[in-house]
């Protein structure tokens, strides 16, 4: 079974302000309570060394670390990158920008396949995926309003 998280905000800053939040990856420890850290740069065909919070386990100070491929990087448009572990699980996340009047939409997503997250219910997606990526979403804004 295959699953999709689909979350959305709206920041009061233009997409590209939003943007150069996301693409700074270095900074990432400072802000991102699910993507822990990051290293490289936001191009496509980029391998980026990330750290995640383990969702799966929910086990407190649990970490994922696996080298993931941007697969968009379009400047006050997209991010996303992939990672997969073969057979066991394969997952797209992305952050998709719009501008909405004088501030930017972001729809936070991320499909996920494989043995591993055939194995979880909707119920353990809404318990412990969603409200992590919801927690992102503030975060990000909240960076964005912090920066001049």
């Amino acid at each position: 079974m295959a699953h999709a998280i689909r979350t959305d905000c709206v920041i009061a800053a233009p997409p590209a302000k939003v943007w150069a939040v996301l693409a700074e990856f270095a900074a990432w420890p400072a802000w991102n309570p699910l993507n822990l850290a990051a290293q490289g740069e936001a191009k496509v065909g980029a391998r980026v060394p990330m750290v995640f919070r383990d969702l799966p386990s929910g086990k407190p100070g649990a970490v994922i670390r696996q080298t993931v491929t941007i697969v968009a990087a379009e400047p006050g448009r997209e991010l996303a990158w992939a990672g997969h572990v073969p057979i066991v699980f394969k997952g797209r996340h992305g952050f998709l920008l719009t501008a909405q009047g004088e501030g930017t939409h972001v729809l936070h997503t991320e499909a996920l396949s494989g043995l591993l997250p055939a194995t979880w219910s909707a119920a353990k997606i809404e318990r412990d995926f969603v409200p992590a990526y919801e927690a992102v979403n503030r975060a990000l804004a909240a960076r964005v309003a912090a920066l001049p």
